[in-house]
Parts: structure tokens; C-alpha cells; sequence
């Protein structure tokens, strides 16, 4: 709603007016003396356009506003969709590290033997048997 300037003021708009000039003051954009001159004014303002006329030369104040996703607001099963988009995701990553891990480790354990007496230090011997299977034979070096 905007406000127009013969609309009558507020003690709480008044109130607003004088802490704005006290943040212009602490800013430097207005002197100490100027600082109790505007507030006299704006005490003894009876409409908006009174109140507006003591702070014209002042820039405005930055209001914060909470910024929303309109994503979020328009449709709301959106967050739900992309938690869940996330979650399969790292669901997934988790499963390809596993794997990955999982052949890393059997892999080094071929290389180093696997714990089975194979690897270093033996020596196999095949002999091809009738019907033609093969026997492994291992043997200490």
C-alpha cells in the first residue's frame, strides 16, 4: 500500500523516521545539530508527506526480504524430487565405491598370493591327466 501525503502519521512511523536519521547520522551523511533539528521535525510531523520531507535528501532504506524459490512456492513436491534425485544418487556413489574397493582388494590379493599359499615362493607344475583336466601341483621353491 503505498502511502500517500496526506495521510496522517503514526508514533510508530515517527519512531521509524528518527531511527533512519539517527543511522544517517552515525553514517556521516548529516551533523550532530541537523540530527536534533530533523528529529524536532519529524516529532512534531502530522502527515506522511511531513515525515517524507525530513528524510528526502536521505537514500532509502534497503528492506530485507526473505527471498523464496519459486520453484518451492509454485510447486511444492519439487524439494521432495530433488531430495529424493539426491539421495539415489548418493545411494549410487556409494554402491560404485564399494564395488570399486571390493575389486581393489581382490585384485591386491591375487597379486600378493591371496592367503592361499599361492604367490611367492611356490612353484606349480601341471600335468594334464586322461579325459584332459589338468592337476596343479604347487610346490615350495
Amino acid at each position: 500500500m503505498a502511502r500517500t501525503s496526506s495521510v496522517r502519521a503514526s508514533d510508530a512511523e515517527r519512531d521509524r523516521v528518527i531511527d533512519r536519521l539517527r543511522k544517517a547520522c552515525a553514517e556521516g551523511r548529516i551533523v550532530a545539530h541537523e540530527l536534533e533539528e530533523r528529529i524536532a521535525r519529524a516529532l512534531r510531523a502530522e502527515t506522511h508527506g511531513d515525515l517524507d520531507a525530513v528524510v528526502a535528501d536521505l537514500p532509502r532504506e534497503k528492506v530485507a526480504r526473505k527471498r523464496r524459490s519459486r520453484l518451492l512456492v509454485r510447486y511444492p513436491l519439487f524439494g521432495a524430487v530433488v531430495l529424493a534425485v539426491g539421495a539415489v544418487a548418493v545411494a549410487a556413489l556409494a554402491a560404485i565405491a564399494f564395488v570399486v574397493c571390493g575389486l581393489f582388494i581382490v585384485v591386491a590379493m591375487l597379486v600378493r598370493g591371496g592367503g592361499r599359499g599361492r604367490g611367492r615362493g611356490y612353484r606349480y607344475s601341471y600335468r594334464y591327466g586322461r579325459g584332459g583336466h589338468v592337476h596343479i601341483h604347487q610346490r615350495w621353491r
